[in-house]
């Protein structure tokens, strides 16, 4: 063998390599919420050039990639030594959030920083450091792959609190989505489904009985039954979402020509961003798009079986589900097939708090993957050495 070829080698082997799925299905959504984000605000910022959320926007995808780069350059053990103390945070946040935030549309789930015009949503960091600190806490440190019970308890200790705050703001689909991903981290982590039946069983009617106690998700049950009878009453929005992906096609009317971002649509920006990619794009752009989140998936559960320890394959789980979920149940919104819940689409939607907590997310999904391939080739190296030295 050549020097040459003996110093690429020895570089391939010692490079750590990312996951190529993960990199570029985050990148693609990344940049396509960039270019969708421009399209959308540019109609509402009359008297500017550059549209201010637009502005807004590209810092915090600025941002979403500087914190992955952190989540990547941290080690995992630093992260799991913070995780309970990043939960307390989150919960002291919500905390904040009911007792200080600003109220917007009849919900208080903003936190307005003192000194500053900037306003950020504490649920999307909350969720984050509980799935976190959920991992930490069931993934055993002896090897032991059983769940005791005193650790999933732990957990709904965890999980239970934060969802009780969250109805309060209200918020409704935040609280369930939060409430699922944990119960995804602990299938994972190995519990029973007979422990879970219950929780499973409950949770629809516990959303049956609060929306029959709250108007507001009453109402969006009722308009979610018939958009078309309810245009006047709430479902105009749902009825120019379809309306978009009516007119978008197979191939779309192309980019930036869309007539729903055009004050037809509210908050074409935020949770019906997809709404605008069908009109513009068409039905390409519409599996271009769900076509990403699906690789994110199936990156995300092939990172997770090559972790290294229980912990990371929690995480990692956890958040390919924090990626994957809203974007399943945000798609469904728009198309009419699930009554509206508010979330937004990860990488896509205008939301800077979202945006930056899926780009660590995707880091820590990059990070594990990394080590997962290292550790499996310390392991062959290890199994090559021991087999030269039987020879």
């Amino acid at each position: 063998m050549s020097r040459a070829s003996t110093q690429a080698h020895g570089r391939s082997r010692g490079a750590l390599p990312v996951d190529g799925a993960v990199l570029l299905a985050g990148l693609f959504l990344l940049g396509l919420g960039v270019v969708m984000s421009y399209s959308a605000t540019a109609p509402l910022a009359i008297q500017d050039r550059i549209p201010p959320l637009f502005v807004k926007h590209v810092a915090a995808a600025a941002g979403g990639i500087a914190v992955a780069a952190l989540a990547i350059a941290v080690p995992l053990a630093i992260w799991r030594w913070l995780a309970l103390p990043l939960w307390c945070a989150g919960a002291a946040l919500l905390v904040a959030t009911a007792a200080f935030g600003v109220e917007v549309n009849g919900a208080q789930r903003w936190l307005a920083v003192p000194f500053l015009d900037f306003r950020f949503q504490p649920v999307e960091i909350t969720k984050l450091t509980t799935l976190l600190a959920v991992a930490a806490v069931v993934a055993p440190r002896d090897g032991h792959r059983e769940l005791s019970v005193r650790r999933a308890a732990v957990a709904a200790g965890l999980t239970l609190p934060l969802v009780v705050l969250l109805l309060f703001q209200p918020d409704l689909g935040s609280a369930v989505l939060l409430a699922g991903l944990v119960g995804l981290v602990l299938v994972a982590a190995g519990t029973p489904l007979r422990q879970l039946a219950l929780p499973a069983l409950a949770t629809p009617l516990a959303i049956g009985l609060y929306a029959w106690t709250h108007p507001y998700a009453w109402r969006r049950l009722v308009v979610f039954r018939d958009p078309w009878s309810q245009y006047e009453e709430g479902g105009f929005q749902l009825v120019q979402s379809i309306v978009a992906f009516n007119e978008g096609g197979f191939s779309g009317v192309g980019l930036g020509d869309g007539r729903q971002k055009l004050f037809y649509l509210p908050e074409a920006h935020t949770d019906f961003i997809l709404s605008l990619v069908a009109e513009e794009l068409g039905l390409i752009g519409v599996l271009a798009v769900l076509g990403a989140f699906v690789a994110l998936v199936i990156a995300g559960t092939r990172i997770a079986r090559s972790a290294r320890d229980r912990f990371g394959l929690l995480v990692a789980f956890g958040m390919t589900g924090l990626l994957a979920v809203p974007a399943m149940v945000n798609a469904a919104v728009v198309m009419g097939l699930l009554p509206t819940k508010g979330l937004t689409l990860p990488f896509l939607s205008y939301g800077r708090t979202s945006l930056v907590v899926c780009c660590f997310a995707a880091g820590l999904l990059l990070a594990i993957g990394r080590d997962g391939t290292r550790g499996a080739r310390g392991t062959q190296s290890g199994s090559r050495r021991r087999s030269g030295q039987r020879s």
